[in-house]
């Protein structure tokens, strides 16, 4: 019986810490972010890795749970390279990341990210193709990646994301035809997608 209720007691203080230890995790992902970025503004002087969760921090909204739930690096002079640690933030509606010099590709891993609502990326630098894995954000209705570096055809999956509502890939250098299934069937060439000249062009294999 006594082993039992020690069983017990070790679960329930288990329990009782595993908000903190998801916010930790999402702290160490966001950590590993600042470490990829030059930050000469020093916007992320606030982002402190030994505090137990990172709801304190400047540019990060979290919710009642203390899940990050909201990223805003918008317009914030960060230069450098995004990783996959990104998509460990799980809980997250609302990435922005516009109007600033980051380059590479978008991390494949951001299509992990169900529950985002929101994923600004204008402006930068990246390069690179749309990851197919963005199909997987079901709850996806603003996605603008326009004035960035990226190449290729825009994935055919990405006409799963019935929620989508603003979708802006304009000055890239895209090619290929633009899907006229799915979600992009509603839209009004012109003002929604407002693709480049380019997109009319065959994609090299």
């Amino acid at each position: 019986m006594g082993l039992l209720s020690l069983s017990c007691c070790l679960l329930a203080i288990f329990l009782s810490l595993s908000p903190a230890l998801s916010t930790n995790s999402e702290g160490n992902a966001l950590h590993a972010l600042r470490t990829g970025l030059s930050d000469p503004n020093n916007v992320l002087q606030s982002w402190d890795p030994t505090l137990v969760n990172p709801c304190t921090w400047f540019h990060i909204t979290c919710d009642s749970n203390n899940h990050v739930i909201r990223l805003d690096l918008g317009n914030s002079n960060v230069s450098g390279t995004l990783g996959p640690e990104l998509g460990q933030l799980k809980h997250l509606k609302y990435l922005e990341l516009y109007m600033n010099s980051l380059s590479g590709e978008i991390p494949k891993e951001l299509g992990n990210l169900k529950k985002l609502v929101s994923l600004d990326m204008y402006g930068n630098k990246l390069e690179g193709q749309i990851p197919k894995a963005f199909a997987k954000l079901k709850s996806l209705r603003f996605l603008r990646l326009n004035n960035n570096k990226l190449t290729g055809p825009i994935p055919r999956e990405l006409t799963a994301l019935s929620d989508l509502k603003v979708f802006d890939v304009s000055n890239n250098d895209l090619c290929g035809t633009i899907p006229v299934d799915g979600p992009f069937a509603n839209f009004q060439m012109e003002r929604s997608l407002r693709t480049t000249g380019s997109m009319d062009r065959s994609c090299k294999d």
